[in-house]
């Protein structure tokens, strides 16, 4: 099999894949253990500082470029910024996820390519044509996004799939305490959109970065040394029990090694990777499947109850989802067969040089 073809095609195809598998794995172990009194920002400070520790070795032995770029301020601005937006997400998706759920979390994360596409024009870095089929096709899509996004939110509706299991959970935790917070579906829908709103927020950084130090593991592992110095001083504020810093158990130690290496590390790296070979277009592209493998494993291992308002708003989502996938796809088809025709109309504007020779000779 031809090494490009495993390098471009294969390789992207199995590491989006495992990416959105370790993503959603890392939110059900922390919803597993979110009632068991942990607090989310010693939680949130515990996983940064795993994934730098991590991804530090490994930036140090695989390290590319021998120089930083010349713009050195500019540079570590666009690190900072993309630092900062990663523990604003981080914190809105653990509460998000102790309001609500796993399945919730992957649904509302199908908006990336709707927010992303909007901030792309705002920011001009996308062009709306409101005559072409591409720009009406993703500006429809992200309508139709944000509107499922809205019912998935606010329709909870009856249970679909009931917990098929006796046990509350399958991760043998103990019963959560009495008075732990309930599940609350609109303040969890409304961390999520915050977090994703950031994220895409974070994409376009992140690209900006990347163009400027095509790196990808050494940018991944400073935005994760950045986010611990920026997460340090607002969760020893927050947290200010020193007993809550204490992991009591090792499905706590666990979690935050999962999360940590990889839900965060191992993620980022991939999605930063995939977005400088394939683009933020297809590492997106994945993003529905998330809600399978959430429903599946929250069923299972939760023993969470799937909602039809998650079904409904997850397919209207999907649905506008796809449609800024095609408008995008159109857009790329368009441009190329456009630089085909300038690259086609230029050759037959040039002389062919044997007949140059013979005018000459006449």
């Amino acid at each position: 099999m031809d090494r490009s073809f495993l390098y471009k095609e294969f390789a992207p195809l199995a590491g989006m894949i495992a990416a959105e598998c370790a993503t959603v794995g890392s939110n059900t172990v922390y919803k597993a253990i979110s009632g068991h009194q942990i607090s989310f920002y010693v939680f949130t400070f515990y996983t940064c500082l795993a994934a730098a520790l991590i991804l530090l070795p490994f930036a140090l032995i695989f390290r590319r470029s021998g120089v930083f770029p010349s713009e050195k301020l500019s540079f570590l601005l666009r690190l900072i910024s993309l630092s900062a937006m990663g523990v604003g997400c981080q914190l809105f998706s653990y509460k998000g996820l102790e309001y609500s759920s796993p399945t919730l979390a992957s649904a509302i994360s199908n908006l990336i390519p709707a927010l992303t596409f909007i901030l792309a024009v705002l920011f001009g870095m996308e062009k709306v044509a409101l005559r072409s089929s591409s720009s009406i096709a993703k500006i429809v899509g992200s309508t139709v996004s944000i509107t499922g996004a809205l019912v998935v939110v606010l329709y909870k509706g009856p249970i679909i799939l009931p917990n098929l299991f006796s046990s509350p959970t399958r991760l043998n935790l103990p019963p959560p305490p009495l008075g732990s917070s309930q599940p609350n579906w609109i303040l969890g829908g409304l961390c999520f959109f915050v977090q994703y709103l950031l994220n895409s927020f974070w994409y376009i950084v992140l690209t900006q970065t990347l163009n400027m130090y095509p790196d990808e593991l050494v940018v991944v592992c400073l935005f994760y040394v950045f986010e611990v110095i920026i997460a340090a001083p607002i969760c020893l504020l927050a947290e200010r029990n020193m007993s809550a810093w204490k992991l009591k158990n090792s499905m706590e130690v666990v979690a935050v090694l999962n999360s940590g290496c990889v839900g965060q590390s191992f993620v980022s790296a991939i999605h930063t990777w995939g977005v400088h070979v394939k683009g933020p277009v297809y590492v997106s592209s994945f993003r529905p499947l998330s809600i399978a493998i959430a429903a599946a494993t929250g069923v299972i291992f939760l023993g969470d109850d799937l909602h039809l308002g998650s079904i409904i708003g997850a397919t209207i989502i999907a649905s506008g989802f796809y449609s800024i996938m095609w408008g995008k796809i159109k857009e790329e088809d368009l441009k190329g067969q456009d630089d085909f025709s300038n690259l086609e109309s230029s050759s037959k504007d040039k002389v062919p040089l044997l007949k140059s020779c013979k005018v000459q000779a006449d």
